[in-house]
């Protein structure tokens, strides 16, 4: 654990490290199933909705959907979900002409 040099300073709590080896990006615990349904989501075609076994899912719908609405926005995209007691829907919103 790394000491302040000023002798009249509280000693550190928390471990010092290089900035160099703290990490950048965010890999949060829901990174590889998002991921996938961005990459089904990019390839639905029009009036078409993704249908996804809720057993499939790694952690609860709710916690699902909203690392999927943090991505969506980050990337620009609108899609909107459903529910139903065995799967969620996701399906890309079209902006109306």
């Amino acid at each position: 654990m790394s000491t302040n040099s000023d002798s009249g300073a509280t000693p550190m709590k928390f471990e010092s490290v290089r900035q160099l080896d703290v990490p950048k990006g965010r890999d949060g615990k829901h990174k590889l199933i998002v991921t996938q349904l961005l990459s089904d989501i990019d390839q639905l075609g029009a009036g078409t909705a993704l249908k996804v076994p809720l057993s499939a899912l790694p952690d609860t719908k709710e916690n699902i959907r909203s690392a999927l609405n943090r991505a969506t926005r980050f990337r620009g995209m609108e899609v909107a979900t459903s529910s139903d007691a065995e799967y969620l829907y996701v399906w890309k919103v079209v902006a109306e002409s």
